[in-house]
């Protein structure tokens, strides 16, 4: 589901430094708050068994997948 990425001015902006982690985390997560029918599509796919949350960064610690991963596993 592409369009539950982050906004490309949000991913511009992070630049995948960590620094600003906290501050990406809490803007993605208020995104995600107009996307949930997207969010009902992946909470679906849940239940039926596992999800893979694929993302283009490099970084495997600081990007949209983790925080996407963080904000469904506290549901």
């Amino acid at each position: 589901l592409k369009e539950i990425a982050p906004s490309d001015g949000l991913r511009k902006w992070f630049n995948h430094e960590p620094e600003k982690w906290d501050e990406f985390k809490r803007r993605y997560l208020e995104e995600l708050g107009n996307k949930t029918q997207e969010l009902e599509t992946i909470r679906s796919y849940i239940k039926k068994g596992r999800v893979t949350l694929v993302f283009g960064a490099k970084d495997e610690r600081y990007n949209n997948a983790t925080a996407l991963m963080e904000y469904l596993s506290q549901e």
